[in-house]
């Protein structure tokens, strides 16, 4: 039995060298980050659902079904960019771009018309 303990994904990490472990931790607070956004995303979603506040119920509907899914999907943002992230340290190559940064930012811009509409048209 060999003494390095198993990690996962097994296939990132026996790739490439072992990063300064002070980026690695850096790529886990991002992970975290985004896992933290995501949940303050849905929560937003719900939140606006459930408390009504009096704004025209189609937008509302509309503006909570957005930020819940864009807490669905910053998951897929956290775990993808960490996973690249670390393979590029890994590797010794730079750092890739996030993938879902700008349809997220637009989808929560798209979720703040709604709702300023739905209060304009209340």
């Amino acid at each position: 039995m060999s003494d390095t303990p198993r990690r996962f994904p097994a296939a990132l990490f026996a790739r490439g060298q072992e990063p300064d472990p002070r980026f690695t931790l850096a790529n886990e607070r991002t992970f975290l980050s985004w896992i933290g956004a995501a949940l303050a995303l849905i929560a937003a979603g719900v939140a606006l659902e459930a408390l009504g506040l009096g704004l025209t119920s189609g937008l509302r509907i509309a503006a909570s079904m957005l930020l819940i899914a864009a807490g669905i999907a910053t998951p897929v943002q956290a775990w993808l960019g960490w996973y690249c992230t670390e393979l590029a340290l890994r590797e010794g190559r730079p750092l890739p771009a996030p993938f879902l940064v700008a349809p997220l930012a637009l989808v929560v811009v798209a979720a703040g018309v709604l709702v300023a509409l739905g209060v304009l048209l209340r």
